[in-house]
């Protein structure tokens, strides 16, 4: 699988983990060796076994993003690979399978924090029990990891969005934004800056941002919160979404209302899920990184960790299979790459 996608014309062929119920795990057989350019699998990793607890189950992003982790664990050469996780994106819903991998003699955790500081007391106790952990996507409080792999920069996320929101409504209006959670580390981060981006820049002084909604990266709900948007802003040009569940949610809304082709959708999407809204004119332009490579280097920062190779200080590298070497930079962030922002010139060039 290759993840690196130097060629914007080349199709990435992922395929994603299928999301599992809280009680299930895939279990995977480790590959001697690895795939020849990830590196030689080292007798420490041979016997470790490494979980993944996203934000929650059945999330077609985290499907991918988890695709990207069994490929990495694989060849990383870990014994065992599973996930597990809840159903529901709540602060405190993770503790749970924490606490069951710390009570299993998991190695490593990696976990996508529904809230930075709910998971922290269990995080810190499946350290203390001798497991390595590697926030991806939505960082836990520092204190209770020892890496975190993002997406990208956070001010880039943001900025992009700022950008294509004031591109698509001529430079002045209403907007408002529909994230995720209320307590989403990485969706907060962003949001902080797009709020200081627009108050800053003067390009978008005639900008206005009315709202900010949850849809709780809940389809139903953001469907809803969406239509709620539009009938408390009657004004409204314009709907930031930088959460894949509500981007998707609020196209399908806009696509069959009177508000299509007058109200502006932008923010994170997948290209798979937002064809046929950009096709279709519901939605100009929106951005995105390669999801699969969260997953990917966040297995193999488990195993430079495993090694001791890495211990999350800053300045630390290590070598992320067909992705090169990565560095961790201050606050023991590791980047992933930059967005990517996709329209009707570039959609059907990606497939994920």
């Amino acid at each position: 699988m290759m993840l690196n996608r130097k060629s914007p014309g080349r199709r990435p062929h992922l395929a994603p983990l299928v999301a599992v119920t809280a009680a299930a795990a895939l279990a995977l057989t480790a590959c001697s060796g690895g795939s020849g350019t990830s590196g030689e699998t080292s007798a420490a990793v041979q016997d470790q076994k490494i979980t993944f607890i996203p934000k929650q189950l059945n999330n077609p992003y985290t499907d991918v993003v988890l695709g990207g982790g069994k490929t990495g664990a694989q060849e990383a050469g870990f014994a065992s690979s599973q996930v597990v996780g809840p159903l529901e994106a709540s602060a405190s819903s993770q503790v749970s399978f924490i606490n069951a991998e710390t009570q299993a003699g998991t190695n490593v955790i990696v976990i996508a924090a529904n809230d930075p500081d709910a998971v922290c007391t269990a995080l810190g106790e499946a350290r203390s029990a001798g497991a390595k952990i590697v926030a991806f996507d939505s960082d836990a409080n520092p204190d209770c990891r020892d890496v975190f792999i993002s997406q990208v920069v956070a001010k880039d996320v943001a900025l992009i969005q700022t950008k294509l929101i004031a591109e698509q409504i001529g430079g002045s209006g209403e907007i408002a934004i529909l994230s995720a959670t209320a307590n989403a580390t990485n969706q907060n981060e962003w949001i902080k800056f797009m709020e200081e981006d627009l108050a800053s820049n003067p390009a978008y002084k005639d900008i206005k941002l009315v709202a900010k909604v949850y849809g709780d990266d809940d389809d139903t709900k953001s469907f809803q919160e969406a239509q709620g948007l539009l009938q408390a802003h009657p004004n409204l040009k314009g709907i930031i979404s930088p959460t894949t569940v509500g981007i998707a949610a609020t196209a399908r809304y806009l696509s069959t209302s009177a508000y299509k082709g007058k109200v502006a959708l932008t923010g994170l999407g997948l290209p798979n899920e937002m064809r046929p809204f950009v096709k279709d004119g519901t939605v100009k332009e929106f951005a995105l990184w390669d999801p699969a490579q969260l997953g990917y280097v966040a297995a193999f920062a488990g195993k430079a960790l495993v090694e001791g190779k890495i211990t999350g200080a800053a300045g630390d590298t290590f070598t992320a299979g067909n992705l090169g070497d990565r560095t961790v930079e201050e606050g023991g962030k590791v980047i992933v790459g930059p967005p990517t922002v996709f329209s009707t010139d570039n959609i059907d060039k990606y497939n994920f």
